[in-house]
């Protein structure tokens, strides 16, 4: 495994020449484009990395598996799919024109960022920092990285340019589609986006979604069965933008992308995968990591369809 992982850093670090780094966000602009790097977590207990997969980066869009999965535990299924529906779109994943364009008004998904924010809304907790701690100590179990936390030039980064999260929360909030004190709902929304990991700590959440809930090296259950299922079902749909079609043709594998250059996937019962890579395709997915996983499922043939 360890000599394929190399293999494949080798045979697709070309890739990152067509790439782009995510220039809304300015702080991520300084990331090293050329950066590729993979972790690979086996159910039964095998770790091997190659390429910069010790490069810690932020979680940003992945961090939306994180926030969905408190926001059931705290709410229950069915409140928090009263708010946001599940269902793939075609538009980008910051689209305002879609919000419009539902009858329901309320989000196509929690994996766009307009769902995610309201995912985020209904965390429960006294105060802001109390709900930051409940998703940061979730990462940090599921991860077994005592270690995670916030970037905190990111967090300054995102909170001065975030002005597209915040039309999109104020016209929530216009529908009744979002309820509370928007600042601080996008406070913390802009705070879980720039948790930073590596690669390998994807892998371990990968690992942990493959293992149905429960970590595989301590037999620990951290969430159900259930809202596992649901959160793995939405990543095959919905997890890769709007690119989660092709994704799933070509790769077969659930997963969830992130601007700073992480995908997440997860191979039911058989391991957790974690990528890296900075540069971007026009989707907003790694374009070098997506080429890896392509090769890597085609390898082993780790396709769920």
């Amino acid at each position: 495994m360890k000599n394929l992982l190399e293999n494949l850093i080798e045979n697709n670090r070309k890739y990152v020449d067509y790439g782009k780094l995510a220039s809304y966000i300015p702080e991520l602009e300084k990331s090293n484009k050329n950066d590729l790097g993979i972790y690979v977590v086996t159910l039964d207990g095998k770790e091997y990395g190659a390429g910069e997969w010790e490069k810690k980066f932020t979680i940003q869009s992945i961090s939306k598996v994180v926030s969905l999965m408190v926001a059931i535990m705290d709410n229950g299924r069915d409140k928090v799919f009263s708010r946001v529906g599940v269902e793939p779109t075609g538009d980008s994943f910051n689209s305002i024109v879609s919000l419009n364009r539902k009858p329901s008004m309320k989000p196509f998904n929690p994996m766009v960022n307009a769902g995610a924010i309201v995912t985020t809304s209904l965390i429960s907790g006294d105060t802001e920092e109390e709900k930051f701690e409940k998703i940061l100590n979730f990462t940090k179990k599921v991860t077994g990285n005592s270690s995670v936390g916030m970037n905190e030039e990111v967090y300054k980064s995102e909170s001065q340019t975030g002005d597209r999260n915040r039309a999109l929360a104020y016209f929530m909030k216009s529908n009744g589609t979002l309820n509370g004190n928007i600042d601080s709902i996008l406070d913390l929304y802009f705070k879980q986006c720039s948790i930073e990991i590596n690669a390998r700590d994807l892998a371990r959440f990968g690992a942990m979604l493959a293992n149905d809930g429960v970590l595989p090296w301590s037999g620990e259950r951290v969430i159900s069965r259930d809202v596992c299922r649901i959160v793995k079902t939405i990543m095959v749909t919905c997890g890769m933008y709007d690119d989660s079609g092709k994704f799933a043709v070509h790769i077969g594998i659930p997963a969830k992308s992130g601007v700073g250059g992480g995908i997440m996937a997860s191979v039911p019962r058989r391991m957790g995968i974690g990528v890296f890579g900075p540069a971007l395709d026009e989707k907003g997915n790694s374009i070098g990591g997506s080429h890896i996983l392509k090769d890597l499922s085609e390898e082993l043939d780790l396709s769920i369809f």
